[in-house]
């Protein structure tokens, strides 16, 4: 009868944990990366007893060199912004950025309690009258203050993606038929090489025009402005995505094509079962494109329209004149770039779930 060392057991179970450990922190990394939190998986694994010296010069490489870059960036604008005087005073520092942008947080609060306590005395009424029986007088009051800055934000991104999803519609399906017809491609290209190098100051005229003509009620479910705004932004948004369909359709391994052929697939099989699957990667990456310029072209059209948003918003304070207003605009500036970043990021994890979920 043979006997089993126990010191012999426990040191494989424990082998046999570290493996499950790092097998579970390589496949963290790829959600880590997706985020931007790349930097998180030499932490773990250097806690995880892999290879500790090498992860500390990825630590160094993924961590430390970027928050230097920032602590390097913050001590130059802190340094040269008081220098640069302009008609409204010298260029604000970090700290006052800062300081003015705990001040739109804190009046963003006052207003959602402003908003929630006139609601509260709406409600109140609606019940007074309920009770005195007076239903058939009961109604919705609107709140008419000035919006938040937070309000603004929200303004911005669901502009933007409504827009985004208009081009998406458009250009995906245009984008397939360039890829898969030669004749499709050729009637598109010229429209293509015409259209997309257009400013969205050169369309925002005709589209505010347009919507105005054709979109005359004062109730519909859109604001004009936010339809000016939205449409806009598909304009200068779906060409992108178009021309990267279009690439990545047309780019697909001819044997599956053959193949498709063969088991005599219809049209639709054929883009469901072959296409998309194939030609994925490339869209997602014109879906990103795409989004990244719709972000830029709306902010631009919100300060040209003067349409509710983050544009309106820096174009505002431009024209107050204040001492604050430098400081809020670069607040502005600030959210328009970690918005956009977050964006970009948010197409990423779509693009890396659905390019997982084919995969598998």
């Amino acid at each position: 009868m043979t006997t089993v060392d126990p010191s012999f057991e426990t040191e494989a179970a424990k082998a046999a944990r570290k493996a499950r450990l790092f097998s579970r922190i390589t496949t963290a990394d790829k959600w880590f990366s997706v985020i931007g939190l790349t930097w998180v998986t030499p932490l773990l694994r250097a806690a995880a007893g892999d290879n500790p010296k090498g992860q500390i010069k990825e630590i160094w490489r993924l961590l430390v060199v970027p928050l230097l870059a920032i602590v390097i960036f913050l001590a130059l604008w802190a340094t040269l912004a008081p220098r640069v005087v302009t008609s409204l005073g010298a260029i604000p520092g970090p700290a006052a950025v800062w300081t003015e942008a705990v001040n739109l947080h804190e009046d963003a609060q006052r207003k959602a309690d402003k908003e929630a306590a006139f609601m509260e005395r709406v409600d109140a009424r609606n019940q007074r009258l309920i009770d005195a029986g007076r239903a058939d007088e009961v109604k919705q009051i609107a709140f008419t203050g000035p919006p938040s800055y937070y309000d603004q934000i929200w303004t911005s991104i669901g502009t933007v993606f409504f827009g985004f999803l208009i081009a998406s519609a458009v250009a995906i399906p245009l984008g397939i038929a360039a890829g898969l017809s030669p004749t499709a491609n050729a009637a598109l290209n010229p429209l293509i090489q015409i259209f997309k190098p257009v400013s969205p100051l050169a369309w925002l005229p005709i589209v505010t025009m347009v919507v105005s003509a054709v979109y005359v009620t004062n109730d519909g479910l859109f604001a004009k402005s936010f339809l000016v705004s939205a449409i806009t932004v598909t304009l200068c948004s779906l060409w992108p995505t178009l021309i990267n369909t279009a690439l990545g359709v047309a780019s697909i391994d001819k044997d599956l094509v053959s193949v498709s052929r063969v088991l005599k697939m219809n049209t639709y099989t054929k883009i469901t079962k072959l296409v998309l699957p194939s030609a994925l990667p490339l869209i997602f990456t014109g879906l990103r494109l795409s989004l990244g310029v719709g972000w830029m072209v709306l902010i631009a059209a919100e300060m040209l329209a003067q349409n509710p948003g983050l544009g309106k918003f820096v174009w505002d304070e431009f024209q107050n004149g204040s001492s604050q207003s430098l400081a809020k605009i670069i607040v502005a500036v600030l959210t328009i770039g970690i918005i956009g970043f977050l964006l970009d990021r948010v197409m990423y994890a779509l693009q890396s779930l659905f390019t997982f979920s084919n995969n598998r």
